[in-house]
Order: structure tokens, then C-alpha cells, then sequence
């Protein structure tokens, strides 16, 4: 395994497939395959709807992505697969190779396997077969070179087995002819009706060895030609999956199917370019790579999709599915924004469709099921963040979707009306704090966009709502801590215990809790008394150590001192400085998280990626931007890792990046400008951006006063 680990962590050996000269050689795959990063590998393209890969027995949580570098032994190659999650889940359609008929599984190396964008091969010894994998945006491409030893060639495609939570509950297949097969995989799981139609076409004639409704075994005609497999997945029917998969595919030439996968990939990395160290542009591509893997397409090429009321429905946008919206609300989302604007009316129409169907906007929806996974109202951000940017088509739609959810008596808003906070010796599940702090902040995206449409009374009631962070500030400990109904704060109080069940907090402690307040930092300077008592806790957080305790929840990763970053809740915690007038100290903070919790390895995140957002993270961060407040497009300077960034907004216009002087010594901004005028705040704007402009960094090995003083700070 050390010899696999050290070949994989060099990425010139990884991308011997990838063309030189092209953004694809840059992105290495195996990071996040080890550890705790729950990445998918395999081939994709960008938001497609198959990821084609290998998938192994589920043996706990760091299989959540049906895959671990850890682990040998292959069950097959499904087309459908989740990134970063913390729950396993699909597994769709799954194929193997097999020596004899009776034969599950098999025994493999990591160093014959390869991969790159767009594509994934191994070479297995048992039985002796070459396996290449490439994809469209629904429908995988398999092909079986055969040793000349393997006389007889067979192929097992199950439908039993799933990742994680996920089991079949209503499977058929059927050979409709010599090289074509059909059925359904419908399964539940984390997501509980799962709907997935397939039909797959063979380049030579199949015969049945032996089917059920869940498992079948084929003989391959003549293993002295190669078995090409083409297999197009539906949500719809099997009609649909065949539609797919004549529209996507229709030839049999796989390299060339390998050529276009990979141009789409080229494409999409192209948004951004940057100058500055080999080994950081192999850490950033991949970044950007795994932040585009979800959300993925969820309708077929003539438009219909499942909706989220289980029926099939027909629409003119494209629809999609697998939304981490507790994770990626923070920066995956706003990142889309910038490099994926032609997206995101079709997202926003998706989420106003969901809530339609299904009552209220989407919490963590998954294959057009709602999981209500995470404490919130994550999908708020996102959609009121796409509304004051200009991406919404029907923005009164869109309110009136954030205002019904935000207004139902579930999920613990019945007691939030009530009490004006959530009482933890009320609300099922406890989790009061976390739950708070979530709607807190996504009532004051709402209030944006009411002030936006001059609502005043829906501003003034959410805008209300949202300062109630309030009641779970304690002036004595200086924590955010859980409150009865009677208002007396939770007893006994230990910061650092990261209870997994039944606690005031999610997946985390009081000390990461206590900055959730994104929308309102000055707000949270009032609460400590001063800028300087908000400032001391803000230095303790990054040095003070405590026992989580033995229930700790495994997300609390990434520790520097009790910031958190392997979990989103900490995300935006460094960039807190620039509010309160000291951002020389994000500076150095910013600098050990890119470098010490990034790193080009199968173990180089330092938690589970969450669907793009632990990539989104590093993207904007290294680009020397990140947005802090959930919506509006305010976007507060960092400390850019690379020299040079250009970003393709679209429409012709390009954002660039260009920080002079940069080094690991150099740091700290010492002044700025904008398209070559003085800038003294330590923001900019999403209207600057996606104009297209030029911010020029001059940055020095010391700490300066640049954006320090109040009216220069976001």
C-alpha cells in the first residue's frame, strides 16, 4: 500500500492519460479517496447524472461513496454514486466481469487501476480483463478487453446490491434480443422511493446464463473481441433510459466517447486559469473537478423527469438533483455563481418546482425524494443569493417559495413562532442552537429579498426573526448555548463536548457554534461588549484545546485548535477578522488551512468533501475571495494563493486576480486596487466580478493597516 500511496500522490504519474498542455492533467482524482473525504471515483462528466465507478462493500462510514482506497475487493462498476456525503447511498446497475458464473466479486490492486477526467480503467486478474469506463451525462460506456487466456467470458449485472442505506425493493431485467437488456432498479434508503430504469446494449451477442429479478449472468459471444457496453440510465422508464442513451451515444467508438468526455471536463476547468506553484494547481483543479460532480442533470433528453411528488412531469428547463444545500450554501453554490451563471436559472426553477410539488424547498433532496437531511433552511441562501444576483427568471415565485417554507410548523419553526427561539426541551431531536442559528440566517436572505421587492412587513418580520440568535447568546460563558422554554440556558455546559445525539449542537461544539452568525458579525460584536472581546475569543478559537468527548460526531475534523474545518459550520469563520477590522489575521490562518489541510494525496481533505463544498472552499479561498454573508454577493478579500487568477464570467467578460509580490512569506495585503483605482475595503462586489474586472493585490511579509478602519469593512 505505501508504494500505491507515494505512486498516487505524484501526479505526473496519475495523469499519464490526460494530454499535456491541458487542464485535465492537473486533476488528481485520489484525493479524497482516503481518509475521511467520501469522494467518487470513476467516470463522469460535469453535473452529469452517471458516475460510473467501482464500488466495494459498504464496511462503515468511510464508504459512504461506495468507494475507500483502503479496501481490495471489487464488487463491480455502478453507474450512479454520491461524492462526499455523510450517508452511503445508490449504487445503481452494477457489472463485473467474472471468470465463472458463480463468481461475486473480485480481488484487485490499486496499481493497476487509472484514472482522469472522463475516464477510469483497471486491469483485473480474475478473470484476466482490461476494464475502460467513460460516460455522457446519462449513459455509462463499459469496455472488456479479454486476456487470450479467457476462453469463456461472463458478466454479471446485479441489481441487488446498493451503497450503504440502499436496498432493491421492485427489480426486473429482461434480454430484449441478443445484445440488448432492460429493467428497473427501484430501491429505497436514504432517499425512499428511488426510481432508476436502464437499458444496455452489448457490440456483440449475449446469451442468459442464469437471471432473476435482481441478478444476471451473460455469456459473451467471443472473448477474442473486445465487449463494448453502452447503458443509459432514466428515472422515468426504460423507454426513456433507451432514448438517453441513443441521443448521448449513438456510435461504439470508445476513445472517442473517452475524447469528449474529457473535452467537456476541459472545458469547465477552463473557467479559471492561475499562475503559481505545480503541486497547488493539482490541488485546485481537483478542487474545482469534485465541486463539479453535483448537482447532477435529473431529466432525459426529451425533458421529463421525476418530480417531487413521485409523479413524472415535463418541463423546458433542466432539472436537477443531489442537493448538499447545509454544506454547499456556503460556497459551493455562491462559486456557481461566478463561473456557472448559465446554470442557474434552471437550479432556481428546479428548487421552485420542488417546493411546488412537494411543499416547501428542497433540504437535502436526493433522486427526487426529500431526505429533510441537516437542521435549516439551506435551500434559502441559495435561492434568495440567486435572486439579488439576477439569475431568477420568476423572482416572485421564488420569494413566495422561501416565505412557505419558512413558515411551516415543522422542523421545530412551530416552537421558533412561539418563543421567538427554539427551546431545546421542546424541539424533537434537540439540535435547538444548531436549528436556530440555520433559520436565523436564512430568515435574513428572505428579509433581503422582501426589502428587495419593497415588502416591507415580510422584511420587517423575517429581518426580525433572523436576530434571533440572539437568545442563545449567554454574556456570562460567551457562548451560544441551548435555552429552555422557560429561558434558562442548558445545565451542565461544557464548550468543547460534541455530543452526536440529542445535543444542543450539530456535528459540532459550542465553540464552533458560537460564530454562525454570518448575516449579523457587528450584531455579535454587541453581544461580547466590544470589538476587542469578540476579537480575544476569535484569537482563542484557532489555540484552545479541549476533549470533544467519546460521542463525538467523526464530522469535527480539521482541527486547528477548536475551528473545525473539515465541517462547514467553521467555513467562514477566518474571514470574520476583515469585520471586525483586522484582517491581517485571517491572513496566516488562511494561508495553514490551504496548506496543511489541502494536500495532493488520497488523504488530502481533512473531512468528507460534502458534495463540492470542502472543494468550493479552497477554489475561493485560493482566488484570495469568499463570500461570508449567505446571500447578495458580498465578497470579502483574502490571501490569494496563487500570483495570477483570470475567471471566464461569461458574456466575453473575465475577473482577474493578481496579487504582486506573492509568496508563502508574503501574505498579508498591504494595499489594493480595482480596475486601477485605490480600493480600501476589504470587499468587493458580485457586480464587480461578473463585469468583468481587475483586482491587483500588492502583498509583503508584514502585517498593514490596509481595510482596518470601520468604514472599509464589509
Amino acid at each position: 500500500m505505501k508504494k500505491t500511496l507515494l505512486a498516487i500522490g505524484c501526479w505526473l504519474a496519475l495523469t499519464a492519460g490526460a494530454a499535456e498542455g491541458r487542464l485535465t492533467q492537473y486533476v488528481n482524482p485520489w484525493i479524497g479517496t482516503g481518509g475521511h473525504g467520501h469522494v467518487f471515483l470513476g467516470a463522469n462528466v460535469p453535473f452529469g447524472f452517471v458516475q460510473l465507478g467501482p464500488t466495494q462493500h459498504t464496511r462503515g462510514w468511510d464508504w459512504c461513496s461506495g468507494y475507500h482506497i483502503s479496501d481490495s475487493l471489487l464488487l463491480g462498476f455502478s453507474h450512479t454514486h454520491l461524492s462526499g456525503t455523510g450517508v452511503g447511498e445508490l449504487g445503481d446497475v452494477t457489472m463485473l466481469p467474472v471468470a465463472n458464473p458463480n463468481q461475486k466479486e473480485t480481488l484487485f490492486s490499486h496499481d493497476n487501476e487509472t484514472v482522469h477526467p472522463g475516464y477510469y480503467s483497471i486491469k483485473l486478474k480474475e478473470p484476466n480483463v482490461m476494464v475502460e469506463l467513460t460516460a455522457t451525462e446519462r449513459v455509462g460506456m463499459h469496455k472488456y478487453t479479454f486476456g487470450g487466456d479467457v476462453k469463456n467470458g461472463f458478466l454479471r449485472i446485479d441489481l441487488q446490491q446498493g451503497i450503504g442505506w440502499d436496498r432493491p425493493t421492485d427489480c426486473r431485467m429482461q434480454l430484449v434480443n441478443q445484445t440488448m437488456l432492460t429493467g428497473r432498479r427501484l430501491s429505497t434508503g436514504w432517499a425512499k422511493q428511488q426510481h432508476v430504469y436502464f437499458a444496455a446494449v452489448f457490440s456483440q451477442p449475449v446469451s442468459i446464463v442464469s437471471m432473476s429479478d435482481t441478478v444476471a449472468v451473460l455469456k459473451v459471444a467471443d472473448t477474442r473481441q473486445p465487449l463494448i457496453v453502452k447503458c443509459g440510465l432514466s428515472a422515468v422508464s426504460e423507454n426513456n433510459a433507451l432514448l438517453n442513451l441513443n441521443d448521448e451515444m449513438p456510435g461504439w467508438d470508445f476513445q472517442n466517447a473517452v475524447a469528449a468526455a474529457e473535452e467537456k471536463w476541459e472545458r469547465q476547468l477552463g473557467k479559471i486559469t492561475v499562475e503559481g506553484d505545480e503541486n497547488d494547481k493539482v490541488i485546485l483543479y481537483t478542487a474545482l473537478y469534485h465541486t463539479m460532480i453535483a448537482p447532477s442533470v435529473f431529466c432525459d433528453v426529451n425533458g421529463e423527469y421525476r418530480s417531487a411528488d413521485g409523479n413524472v412531469a415535463s418541463a423546458n428547463f433542466t432539472n436537477y438533483t443531489t442537493f448538499s444545500l447545509w454544506d454547499t450554501y456556503r460556497a459551493a453554490h455562491p462559486l456557481m455563481t461566478i463561473i456557472h451563471p448559465y446554470r442557474m436559472a434552471d437550479m432556481a426553477k428546479t428548487m421552485i418546482d420542488i417546493c411546488r410539488k412537494q411543499g416547501k424547498l428542497p433540504v437535502w433532496h436526493l433522486m427526487g425524494n426529500e431526505t429533510d437531511c441537516m437542521v435549516g433552511n439551506p435551500a434559502v441562501p441559495v435561492l434568495a443569493d440567486m435572486v439579488l444576483k439576477g439569475f431568477v427568471d420568476d423572482e416572485m415565485a421564488a420569494f413566495e417559495a422561501m416565505k412557505t417554507s419558512a413558515m411551516l410548523d415543522e422542523r421545530g419553526m412551530d416552537m421558533l413562532k412561539k418563543y421567538g427561539y427554539l427551546p431545546f426541551d421542546k424541539v424533537e431531536g434537540n439540535e435547538s442552537v444548531s436549528k436556530g442559528l440555520e433559520y436565523a440566517l436564512a430568515d435574513w436572505c428572505i428579509a433581503q429579498v422582501a426589502g428587495k421587492f419593497g415588502k416591507q412587513k415580510d422584511y420587517r418580520y423575517f429581518y426580525d426573526r433572523s436576530m434571533a440568535y440572539k437568545h442563545y447568546f449567554d454574556k456570562n460563558t460567551e457562548f451560544m448555548r441551548g435555552k429552555d422554554y422557560n429561558g434558562n440556558f442548558h445545565s451542565p455546559f461544557d464548550p468543547f463536548q460534541s455530543v452526536h445525539q440529542n445535543s444542543d449542537y450539530t456535528e459540532g461544539n459550542a465553540w464552533q457554534y458560537t460564530w454562525l452568525v454570518p448575516h449579523d458579525v457587528h450584531g455579535l460584536v454587541k453581544l461580547f461588549g466590544s470589538e476587542q472581546r469578540l476579537v480575544q475569543k476569535l484569537d482563542s478559537l484557532f489555540i484552545v484545546e479541549g476533549d470533544l468527548g467519546k460521542d463525538a460526531s467523526p464530522d469535527v475534523s480539521g482541527l486547528i485548535g477548536q475551528y473545525a474545518h473539515g465541517n462547514e459550520p467553521s467555513h467562514h469563520v477566518i474571514y470574520m477578522y476583515n469585520y471586525l477590522g483586522q484582517p491581517w489575521k485571517a491572513a496566516p490562518m488562511l494561508r495553514k488551512v490551504m496548506r496543511e489541510l489541502y494536500s495532493n494525496s488520497p488523504d488530502g481533505l481533512c473531512g468528507n468533501e460534502d458534495v463540492g463544498q470542502m472543494s468550493a472552499w479552497f477554489v475561493l479561498s485560493s482566488m484570495g475571495i469568499y463570500q461570508v454573508e449567505p446571500a447578495g454577493g458580498k465578497y470579502v478579500i483574502g490571501s490569494p494563493l496563487f500570483n495570477k487568477v483570470s475567471v471566464d464570467v461569461g458574456n466575453g467578460k473575465t475577473f482577474t486576480v493578481i496579487a504582486n509580490n506573492n509568496s508563502p512569506e508574503n501574505i498579508y495585503v498591504q494595499s489594493a486596487t480595482l480596475n486601477g483605482k485605490n480600493l480600501s475595503k476589504s470587499y468587493i462586489s458580485h457586480n464587480d466580478i461578473v463585469r468583468g474586472a481587475t483586482l491587483v493585490l500588492e502583498m509583503g511579509p508584514k502585517p498593514s493597516l490596509w481595510a482596518t478602519e470601520k468604514n472599509n469593512r464589509p
